[in-house]
């Protein structure tokens, strides 16, 4: 490689600011300084150790290609820190009554005002989730604390955080409400360290009468980041007041996250939100067909409930393509017309309708072996590691919990699927004949 580590630097985050949003880049790319480059080892000087870790965790693959892309050959990374922080400041006392107003203020406007209880539908599959969420709005850190609500992406998990949310400051507007993303958390723990703001960072979770973090699940690594949070929940818990987390999985299920906090985010009620069913979906587009001054025909929201079946962020991303077509042709529009307007998301709904079944199926017949043997408890390799493969592939293509794809090959563990998932994923990253098979097999249960 004749590129110099400036070089090298200068061309990838020329095209880095290609692959990511400008936000994005600045916030995780722009500060990397690349200290040098022994053989084909490229060393990434970042900012502290939990900096190093969520950039790692998250972004590290992409460097790596880019990079790699770059110098015309393979690279492995070396993430460095820089300089570690000063020793934490003291946890900051209340906020006095006057402050109170300004902090409820701020943390208002991180509501969605169309996320309200009355905006949801519910149905069978969302039903004990909304349940829990009312009766936390209703009776905030005494009835359920924490609530912890899973489930997949676009189900509803974050419209239920701010209708818990706006519920709470319809009935006190003083009410000191914080919503936050977790990434968002982290990204202002980062700048509580780098200007050591840790005051005022502090005063805003740990003074709030009602805290919701979504995709809680990105608290997997950095030993600071989880710290910090074992305290904040710890504070907000014992002055009862109101915990509610959103994950796309079980507590137990999150990665490299602290036996503690797992067990405090197990305190109080967990919730699921499954896919919606065929008349919760009807209903849903039904209640948006009747505010909608644009003629779409009930043909039309039948066709939409039936072939749009993942989640609600879908139906309602197809149901607004729909909306806005007729508007922009000033007629209603055939099936026809619709189906060619949303072809992009049919196509990826028919790459969703895999199953556990499937996948046994397809990797039994890839690796020539009995669908039995999925099931079966003999340990050969020769069927041991398809098993795995198989395992993997469920845990990456469905909706399945660790325990349901353990249930589903002969009643295993949802350790022995965990183990059989990172050990595929270890092996994806050396083992090219591995990564062509998986690729392959994807492929064929997708199209």
């Amino acid at each position: 490689m004749n590129l110099t580590p400036t070089d090298l630097w200068n061309q990838a985050s020329a095209r880095l600011q290609q692959l990511v949003a400008p936000q994005t880049f600045k916030r995780w790319f722009e500060p990397i300084q690349i200290s040098h480059i022994r053989g084909d080892c490229v060393q990434l000087k970042v900012g502290g150790q939990l900096y190093r870790y969520w950039l790692e965790d998250n972004y590290g693959d992409l460097l790596k290609e880019t990079l790699s892309s770059i110098a015309g050959k393979p690279l492995t990374l070396e993430f460095v820190s820089g300089s570690e922080p000063a020793s934490e400041a003291p946890p900051p006392p209340t906020p006095a009554p006057a402050q109170r107003h300004a902090v409820a203020s701020v943390l208002r406007s991180e509501l969605t005002p169309a996320f309200t209880f009355e905006n949801f539908v519910v149905g069978p599959s969302n039903q004990y989730a909304h349940a829990g969420c009312w009766a936390v709005a209703q009776s905030p850190g005494r009835t359920y604390n924490p609530l912890f609500i899973y489930g997949a992406t676009g189900l509803g998990k974050t419209h239920l955080m701010h209708a818990v949310g706006q519920f709470l400051l319809s009935q006190n507007k003083s009410a000191r409400v914080a919503y936050v993303s977790t990434e968002r958390f982290v990204n202002e723990f980062i700048d509580a360290i780098q200007n050591k703001r840790w005051v005022p960072f502090r005063k805003k979770y740990r003074s709030c009468d009602i805290l919701l973090i979504d995709d809680i699940h990105f608290l997997s690594r950095g030993d600071q980041i989880q710290e910090e949070f074992f305290h904040t929940f710890n504070t907000l818990f014992e002055a009862q007041k109101q915990i509610v987390l959103s994950s796309d999985r079980p507590a137990t299920e999150i990665a490299n996250l602290e036996q503690r906090l797992v067990g405090r985010f197990e305190w109080g009620l967990t919730v699921q939100l499954q896919p919606p069913d065929e008349e919760t979906r009807i209903a849903i587009l039904r209640k948006k067909q009747e505010k909608s001054q644009v003629p779409v025909s009930d043909e039309i929201v039948l066709f939409l409930a039936k072939h749009i079946k993942t989640n609600i962020r879908r139906l309602e991303g197809a149901w607004a393509k729909v909306w806005f077509t007729t508007k922009l042709k000033g007629r209603p529009l055939s099936i026809g017309e619709v189906e060619t307007e949303l072809l992009d998301i049919l196509i990826e709904e028919s790459k969703q309708a895999v199953t556990t079944e499937s996948i046994q199926k397809r990797v039994a017949s890839y690796y020539d072996i009995r669908i039995a043997d999925m099931t079966s408890k003999r340990r050969q390799a020769s069927i041991a590691f398809p098993r795995q493969v198989a395992m993997y592939l469920c845990r990456t293509m469905t909706r399945a919990s660790l325990n349901e794809i353990g249930d589903a090959f002969g009643g295993r563990d949802h350790g022995t699927v965990l183990h059989a998932c990172r050990l595929i994923e270890q092996r994806l990253k050396t083992d090219a004949g591995l990564k062509q098979a998986v690729n392959q097999l994807t492929k064929q249960l997708t199209y």
